[in-house]
């Protein structure tokens, strides 16, 4: 089994009911074809650095998966053909960082804000 990271964006005006049913969706996907999910993250919405479809914002979510070359190619085919996404992107890395938030938010950011 492969370690791979894969981040997908949806579109700006996804609800967050919708993000639950696309998380939901990818989930199955890839349990349904040998893969197992390590860890999941959810970004939040933050700004492209480009235009992409129209939108200058995304909802960001990303995914650390244990599985097999096929688990990606039906993960990827799936996700060319839904409309609420944008981008997405898989990485084969040779050991997954599960200790490391990029994107989360500290209690120091969140008092200047």
């Amino acid at each position: 089994m492969n370690f791979y990271e894969h981040t997908l964006i949806a579109r700006q005006d996804t609800s967050p009911g919708q993000i639950k049913q696309i998380q939901e969706k990818y989930t199955k996907i890839i349990e349904s074809n040998e893969g197992n999910i390590i860890k999941f993250e959810s970004w939040g919405l933050m700004h492209l650095s480009y235009l992409i479809k129209k939108n200058k914002k995304g909802n960001y979510l990303h995914f650390k998966i244990e599985g097999k070359g096929k688990t990606i190619k039906e993960l990827e085919k799936n996700e060319k053909i839904d409309k609420n996404l944008l981008r997405f992107l898989t990485v084969k890395v040779k050991k997954l960082d599960l200790d490391t938030d990029y994107f989360k938010k500290t209690d120091e950011s969140q008092k200047n804000s």
